[in-house]
């Protein structure tokens, strides 16, 4: 699959007449709970000539193709990928913290990489993971009969919660890292992992019984984060960094030359 993903990406570089500079999987797989039929969703960031930025007309900035099997593939065009680090877009820092990466040329995604922290905005980031937890939480698990395969959706964006709570940082794409570093019970951090194990075999984790131990650390963060005010410091957010950083990449990428 991963020589099938690049030869897709070596196709849109030259039907779109650009060229990629950055492509990872996202999603469950990136996050470490796949399953065996889980799609590959692939994101990348790419950069288009220079005299394509020069036109008065308004473009489309992303690239999107049909889901086609498991391949789930879309990207965005660096600019817009730089105005949304610069409010801390999370989808997009996770990209850049994806364990799984297919292709990176150019410096841009290590000098973006570089740069995360002065980016970094902890309230904004924690509400977009609250809401999500929330959002996923009423959805599927109130009940006695819960989905029990988005335990995953509520368990990730509400670890991420804790974890800009507790200080630490840009929030790792990885799911094992969240629980090894927030959950403290033992008993808990097994079901979880086996919960894990359970999603990775395969096994049918449609509606069934809800799992008691799970629920209540759900149910219990929901309810102590309800109404919560994240009221972090809001760093500057410099445009001009990302200016420099979007004209040396088109230069690094496309030199002088302007067209294909």
């Amino acid at each position: 699959m991963e020589q099938i993903i690049k030869a897709k990406l070596a196709d849109i570089e030259t039907q779109e007449s650009v060229r990629i500079v950055y492509a990872c999987e996202s999603g469950s797989r990136a996050w470490g709970f796949p399953s065996s039929d889980s799609d590959y969703d692939v994101r990348f960031i790419y950069l288009h000539p220079l005299e394509w930025y020069l036109s008065i007309e308004k473009r489309r900035d992303v690239i999107e193709r049909p889901i086609d099997g498991q391949l789930d593939i879309n990207g965005w065009d660096l600019r817009k990928a730089l105005q949304l680090f610069r409010k801390s877009n999370p989808p997009l820092f996770e990209w850049l913290n994806s364990p799984i990466v297919y292709l990176q040329k150019y410096s841009v995604s290590d000098r973006l990489r570089s740069i995360l922290p002065t980016y970094y905005l902890p309230s904004a980031t924690a509400y977009h993971y609250l809401q999500m937890a929330q959002g996923n939480y009423r959805e599927y698990l109130k009940g006695d009969e819960v989905w029990v395969k988005k335990y995953f959706y509520v368990l990730r964006p509400l670890l991420a919660v804790n974890w800009i709570e507790q200080g630490l940082g840009v929030v790792p794409t990885e799911f094992a890292i969240l629980v090894e570093k927030i959950i403290t019970s033992p008993s808990l951090k097994v079901e979880i992992n086996r919960l894990i194990e359970a999603k990775r075999r395969g096994d049918e984790l449609d509606k069934g019984p809800r799992i008691s131990i799970i629920s209540e650390f759900i149910e219990t963060e929901i309810l102590r984060f309800d109404n919560h005010q994240f009221n972090y410091p809001k760093l500057k957010a410099p445009a001009a960094e990302l200016d420099r950083l979007f004209m040396e990449s088109l230069q690094e990428v496309w030199g002088s030359k302007t067209t294909t």
